[in-house]
């Protein structure tokens, strides 16, 4: 919940500037218009970039994918038991 109240608080944060930039005439009209555009193409590179980044730090975890292979082979063989064809090994 909380982070939905940071989300739109953001929001009104971002949309108050927005109304006062173009209420202020600070910056031309026709680039004003245009900030919310910016602000979403900026804010998908941000979500690309943090994926990205993500992605080349994922750890890798040895112990995992060990304990992965047995339960694995426990599921074959429980499988196998039933008489399901489960392929080969």
């Amino acid at each position: 919940m909380k982070h939905i109240v940071k989300i739109l608080s953001l929001l009104v944060a971002i949309s108050g500037f927005w109304i006062g930039l173009l209420q202020a005439a600070i910056i031309p009209r026709s680039h004003t218009w245009l900030l919310p555009i910016y602000f979403v193409v900026s804010l998908g590179c941000y979500g690309l970039l943090m994926v990205g980044i993500g992605l080349m730090q994922f750890p890798t975890c040895p112990q995992e994918a060990v304990l992965l292979q047995k339960d694995i082979a426990e599921a074959k063989d429980f499988f196998k038991h039933k008489g399901v064809d489960v392929g080969s090994d």
